[in-house]
């Protein structure tokens, strides 16, 4: 299998009565994550303002939903797809191969730029008592479905603190789409995400059913921050949900945009370009996005090489030597 199947080369010709050169165009495609998620509106964003170029460079640009980060980063590595959203836990442990990529590290994996922050949130119905993570204990709770970081990333906390999926009455796998739906009718006590904020998935499970978010942290918490650079402590603030007022404790990861060393460099550089010649406009597309700033986007949550693609146009800024 090419390394490069995404990116297919193809002829377009005008239909006119006049000869006219032919218009080379190339396709890419980018891995996102559930449509109620912020990893599909970066996939979508970033195409909208790809899209908007193609006549001048060649570049049609798709950003379809996925399972998430971990799906993501098999596709670029098989070739399925040419970039994708990723949490910075899951570029770290791909790139160094550890974690779920022990033995099978993808040193050809690239980053391009990091996104917003992303809190690990859980969040539970109220007439559940769940406060603290360690209240899931004997509860229902969506854990992600396969294949995304949030899954990942929820396995990881549950070995940290002592815990398995053994403790859960039930730990169902619902995709982000599906899970504030089964909060809201009982089917489960708890639902967990480790996304963007504000976030639909969310807000829809907070306005349908009496919820709250949960405090994730202590000492085990502590040690895995400690021992984890892609980690920080992350707040929630309160006021952005029906019924949580006030701030709500947790850590969280980087959303980040990565590919694969095999992709050319010329269509990384177009695509950084079109996302950071047209800044302001990206920004306005999330209001996770409001608060990003191209020098954090460029040094933070990246722990595989910068693409060549992606230094070439950071070094034209000034922002990289």
């Amino acid at each position: 299998m090419s390394k490069l199947k995404p990116i297919l080369l193809g002829t377009a010709f005008a239909l006119s009565a006049q000869p006219v050169l032919a218009q080379e165009e190339q396709f890419i495609t980018i891995g996102t994550g559930g449509q109620t998620g912020v990893y599909y509106v970066v996939g979508q964003s970033i195409c909208r303002l790809v899209n908007r170029d193609s006549a001048e460079t060649g570049l049609r640009c798709t950003a379809p939903a996925t399972g998430g980060s971990i799906a993501n980063i098999n596709a670029i590595k098989s070739g399925d797809m040419t970039m994708g959203v990723a949490q910075s836990d899951w570029q770290y442990h791909a790139y160094n191969g550890s974690s779920d990529y022990e033995g099978d590290a993808f040193e050809d994996l690239r980053s391009v730029f990091a996104v917003h922050p992303e809190p690990f949130t859980v969040l539970a119905r109220a007439d559940a008592g769940i406060e603290n993570f360690e209240d899931l204990a004997g509860k229902r709770v969506n854990v992600g479905n396969p294949g995304s970081g949030s899954r990942g990333t929820f396995e990881i906390v549950l070995d940290a603190m002592g815990m398995s999926m053994d403790d859960f009455a039930l730990a169902s796998e619902l995709r982000p789409a599906e899970q504030a739906a089964a909060l809201g009718d009982n089917q489960v006590d708890a639902i967990s995400y480790t996304v963007g904020h504000p976030n639909g998935s969310i807000q829809e499970a907070t306005s349908t059913v009496d919820s709250n978010l949960v405090t994730v942290a202590g000492d085990a918490i502590d040690q895995l921050v400690a021992d984890n650079p892609y980690y920080s402590k992350v707040t929630i603030p309160g006021g952005m949900y029906a019924g949580n007022d006030e701030d709500t404790e947790t850590f969280g990861v980087k959303a980040t945009f990565v590919t694969s060393a095999e992709v050319p460099e010329e269509t990384v550089y177009q695509v950084v370009k079109a996302v950071f010649d047209n800044f302001d406009r990206f920004k306005g597309l999330h209001p996770a996005f409001e608060s990003l700033e191209p020098e954090d986007m460029i040094s933070e949550g990246n722990s595989a090489p910068l693409h060549p693609g992606a230094e070439r146009y950071y070094r034209e800024q000034g922002w990289i030597e």
